[in-house]
């Protein structure tokens, strides 16, 4: 979410929109601390079988899993809406 944000304050000279961008992220994923079953599994293998689920946010995707064993939930990545989905998860780390 950092390189997303400085990514849009700097390049794109919009920190406002990378602000209102950030709030966003951290309220959407923040929700999740109740229910976060409620958010469909990704659509892509053979994240669909990890339990990778799916939450757009703006233009944004926010990939997460639940831990149960923790009861926590894990982001494991932010990604552009617009970007390439399955080659952006291939670079995800599932461990």
């Amino acid at each position: 979410m950092h390189e997303i944000t400085l990514y849009i304050a700097s390049e794109l000279k919009a920190p406002d929109a990378a602000l209102n961008l950030l709030e966003a992220l951290e309220d959407a994923i923040s929700s999740l601390s109740e229910f976060p079953q409620r958010i469909a599994l990704t659509e892509e293998e053979p994240w669909h079988s990890y339990g990778i689920r799916k939450m757009p946010v703006k233009n944004f995707l926010v990939y997460f899993w639940i831990d149960e064993d923790y009861v926590k939930v894990q982001v494991t990545a932010v990604v552009y809406g617009k970007r390439d989905q399955v080659h952006q998860l291939s670079e995800m780390d599932t461990d």
